[in-house]
C-alpha cells in the first residue's frame, strides 16, 4: 500500500501551522461513482489501477479507509446515503434540506437510483426524487449499443456488430465490454463532467449543492480504446481463492453471480479481461473528476467548497468465484470515502464510519441544524483528527440480512438465521469462516448480542 500512494504522501505531512485558518464553508459537491470499489484506487492501495485524480484528491481531503455502505446495490444505499436512514426514505433528504437553507441544489447523471444502462440510453430519470434539486440533468450514452468492438465475455463473445448485445434487463449484460475508438465525448461520464463544470460556472457566485453522479465503473465496461491499453489482459492478476472456498458460506452468503452458474468459469483469460475493462473504466472516471477539480481550482472555489467522493457500494470481480455485489463480503460493503474540507488537514482515517454520515457531517461543516430524521452521525470530529471514533461498528443491511463490521470482526447474519464471522485482522480476504469455531464462540455471541442491539437502535 505504501508504495501506492507515496506518490502524493508529501502532500499529506504539511505542517498544521502552515494551513490556512478554517475557511467558511459555503458550497457543497458531491460526486458519487458507481459500483466503485476501494480496493481498485491508488489512495487505498491498488498499485495497478491509475487513479491520479483521485489520488489529488485523497492528497488534500481525509481518507476513509474503513467506510462502508448500507445498501449493498444502487437503490437501497442511495436512498439511504440522502436520507442519511438505514432503510427507507423518511424525513428531509440532503438536497431539500439544503435548498431550505438557501444552496441551489442541482443533480447532474445517477444520484438516486438509475437502471444502467436503462436510463442512460433512455435518458430517464429512473427513482429520482424531484424535491430534492432546483435543476436536473440526464446524462445520455449507448453504453453496450457503442460501435466498436463489444465482448460478452462470459459467453466468450467477441464481435463488432451491433446486433444481439447484451442489453438492459438481459441475463448477461454484466460480463459486457465495449472498446472503440474516440475521445470518450460521446460517453455519460463526460457529458457529466462538461454540465458541473458549467455548473460550478454558473453558480459559483451563490452557495450550491452540486450533485454528480459518474456511471462508471458500472458494466457495460464501456471506453475508448486507448483506456483498455493501459491495462492489457494478460498482465491482470486474479484473486486467489482457495480450494473449496465456498464450503463454509452458507447458501444466503453466496450471491446471485458465481462464476460457475455464469459460464466465465470456463474463460480464466476472460476474467482477467473482466479485471482490464473494469481497471479501463475507473480510470476514464477518473479523467472526467480530474476536470471538475480543475474547475473548482480555476474558479478559486476550493477554499469555500465541501467535496466529497463516495461509491454506492462495492464490487465483486472473481473473488470467493463472486461477481457484482448484493451481498454482505468485504468487496461489496467497504467502499471509498473521500472529504476534502477546507480548515481541515488531510490525512488517513481507520475509525468505522458509514455512507450516511455524510448527511450529518455536510450540516455540520455548513452550520445547519441536522434534522431529526438523519441516523448518521457528524464526522467533524474524524476529519479534525483521523483517529477519533464516533462508532464502534459499521452496519449493513441486504433484504433482511445484515452486517456488523467492527475493529477487528465482520459478523454476518442472515435472515435464515446462518451466520459468517471472520477476524479481518488475521484474514483479511474473508477466507475462514469461524461462526461455527468453538474457539471463537465467544465473540460470534458477543457480534450476535452487538448486532441486535443496533437492529433495536435504528428502529
Amino acid at each position: 500500500m505504501l508504495k501506492a500512494i507515496c506518490h502524493f504522501l508529501p502532500a499529506l505531512f504539511i505542517s498544521t501551522s502552515l494551513l490556512k485558518a478554517e475557511s467558511e464553508i459555503k458550497n457543497v459537491l458531491l460526486i458519487v461513482s458507481d459500483d466503485l470499489k476501494a480496493s481498485a484506487l491508488g489512495c487505498y492501495g491498488n498499485e495497478i489501477c491509475k487513479t491520479p485524480n483521485l489520488d489529488r484528491l485523497a492528497a488534500r481531503g481525509m481518507v476513509f479507509q474503513r467506510a462502508y455502505c448500507q445498501g449493498t446495490w444502487c437503490a437501497p444505499s442511495r436512498l439511504s446515503f440522502m436520507h442519511s436512514r438505514y432503510e427507507g426514505r423518511a424525513g428531509k433528504n440532503m438536497g431539500a434540506h439544503f435548498r431550505d437553507h438557501g444552496l441551489h441544489s442541482a443533480r447532474v447523471g445517477k444520484i438516486y437510483h438509475m437502471r444502467v444502462p436503462g436510463d442512460i440510453i433512455a435518458g430517464t430519470d429512473g427513482q429520482d426524487i424531484p424535491s430534492s434539486w432546483d435543476e436536473k440533468f440526464n446524462t445520455r450514452g449507448l453504453e453496450a449499443h457503442t460501435p466498436g468492438d463489444y465482448a460478452c465475455l462470459n459467453l466468450n463473445i467477441f464481435t463488432k456488430e451491433l446486433d444481439n448485445r447484451q442489453s438492459t434487463k438481459m441475463p448477461h449484460r454484466m460480463f459486457v465490454s465495449v472498446e472503440y475508438q474516440g475521445d470518450g465525448s460521446d460517453q455519460p461520464d463526460w457529458k457529466a463532467a462538461d454540465k458541473t463544470v458549467a455548473l460550478l460556472q454558473e453558480h459559483q457566485s451563490k452557495p450550491f449543492f452540486i450533485a454528480t453522479g459518474f456511471v462508471r465503473p458500472h458494466y457495460p465496461s464501456v471506453a475508448p480504446k486507448q483506456y483498455f491499453a493501459k491495462y492489457p489482459f494478460a498482465d491482470m492478476p486474479l484473486p486467489k481463492v482457495p480450494a473449496n472456498d465456498l464450503d463454509d458460506i452458507p447458501k444466503p452468503g453466496l450471491g446471485q453471480t458465481l462464476s460457475q452458474n455464469s459460464g466465465i468459469s470456463k474463460w480464466p483469460a476472460n476474467q482477467k479481461r473482466m479485471w482490464s475493462a473494469y481497471y479501463a473504466t475507473v480510470t476514464y472516471m477518473d479523467e472526467q473528476l480530474g476536470k471538475v477539480l480543475d474547475q473548482l481550482d480555476r474558479l478559486k472555489l476550493t477554499d469555500s467548497t465541501a467535496i466529497v467522493f463516495i461509491s454506492d457500494h462495492g464490487y465483486h470481480l472473481g473473488e470467493h468465484h463472486f461477481w457484482q455485489k448484493s451481498n454482505l463480503h468485504v468487496e461489496v460493503t467497504r467502499v471509498p470515502m473521500i472529504i476534502a474540507a477546507p480548515g481541515m488537514t488531510p490525512g488517513f482515517s481507520q475509525s468505522a464510519t458509514e455512507l450516511m454520515d455524510i448527511y450529518p457531517t455536510l450540516c455540520s461543516l455548513l452550520k445547519l441544524p441536522t434534522p431529526k430524521s438523519v441516523q448518521g452521525r457528524n464526522l467533524v470530529p474524524v476529519l479534525q483528527n483521523p483517529k477519533t471514533k464516533v462508532r464502534s461498528a459499521a452496519l449493513s443491511l441486504v433484504r433482511g440480512s445484515h452486517c456488523l463490521r467492527g475493529d477487528r470482526w465482520a459478523y454476518m447474519r442472515y435472515r435464515s438465521g446462518e451466520e459468517e464471522l471472520y477476524d479481518m485482522q488475521n484474514d483479511p480476504h474473508q477466507f475462514a469462516n469461524l461462526a461455527s469455531s468453538e474457539e471463537h464462540e465467544d465473540v460470534r455471541l458477543k457480534m450476535h448480542e452487538q448486532l441486535k442491539t443496533r437492529l433495536k437502535e435504528i428502529k
